[in-house]
């Protein structure tokens, strides 16, 4: 299997996405923001087929849309969470209205759009991969210098902003990384599937884990296992990556979840 050059890229590439997917989605969870994820997944979408449009690589509209997105999500929505919503989903509604408006100059990249939206992880080349690592280093450096204050905002919003802790502004620095993963994702298991990675690995991990820092390696760790995984098998079995990706990540968390479920089925009994 790794005798070819486009599988190793592939695995490099899945590595890569799937460690700043598992770290950020940790966040993203704990926080909350799973629709933000979902929302700027979408996003994703406007940019990547307006960048298609103009002649640009599709990667980099990915990147500036959601980057644009998030960050105007945190800086609207930074308080309260009918708010954030609210934001999240003004954000969403232009996005998707913009998105219609260039599919419909966009029907000539049929098999180019369906990439986009499912992912083509055996496309990518070399050159994605130096570019995916670049993003993804300089987005687990930016987490890694917030991520203490963040968690702070994160679990008592009050006292972190009586103690100068600024909401708004590590809301819109953390959505902006949420934002590079999500445009990574997308290379992987397409816009419509980025849950797969940011969210599933994030969700089991935190049901096994009792610490942030054990539960962010355990993440990174799950996400790296089903994106692998699901390459493997994908290789061998013909059918598509984000299937299999998306199939590994329900049946991890379903696991997971799995032990507080007999433990509740004990009390229950007794």
């Amino acid at each position: 299997m790794l005798d070819y050059d486009f599988m190793r890229n592939a695995f490099a590439a899945a590595g890569i996405v799937a460690i700043l997917a598992g770290a950020v989605g940790y966040f993203l969870v704990l926080r909350g923001q799973t629709f933000a994820g979902h929302a700027l997944a979408h996003v994703g979408f406007t940019g990547a087929t307006g960048a298609v449009l103009v002649g640009i690589a599709p990667l980099w509209g990915l990147v500036a849309m959601t980057l644009a997105a998030g960050i105007g999500m945190g800086a609207i929505g930074e308080r309260g969470l009918a708010q954030r919503d609210v934001a999240i989903g003004l954000v969403l509604a232009l996005s998707l209205g913009l998105g219609l408006l260039f599919l419909h100059f966009y029907t000539a990249y049929a098999s180019q759009a369906t990439a986009l939206l499912f992912g083509n992880i055996l496309a990518v080349d070399r050159t994605t991969v130096w570019v995916l690592a670049a993003l993804a280093a300089s987005s687990l450096l930016l987490l890694g210098v917030i991520g203490r204050p963040l968690l702070f905002a994160s679990l008592q919003p009050e006292l972190a902003e009586a103690k100068g802790v600024s909401l708004s502004l590590y809301s819109m620095l953390f959505l902006a990384i949420v934002a590079l993963a999500t445009a990574e994702c997308a290379q992987i298991v397409g816009v419509l599937l980025v849950f797969a990675l940011m969210v599933g690995p994030a969700a089991a991990a935190q049901r096994l884990s009792q610490t942030v820092a054990a539960g962010v390696v355990l993440s990174s760790t799950l996400a790296v296992a089903e994106a692998w995984a699901g390459l493997a098998a994908a290789y061998y079995t013909d059918w598509p990556t984000s299937f299999w990706i998306t199939a590994l990540s329900g049946a991890a968390y379903l696991l997971a979840g799995a032990p507080h479920a007999l433990r509740h089925r004990r009390l229950a009994a007794v």
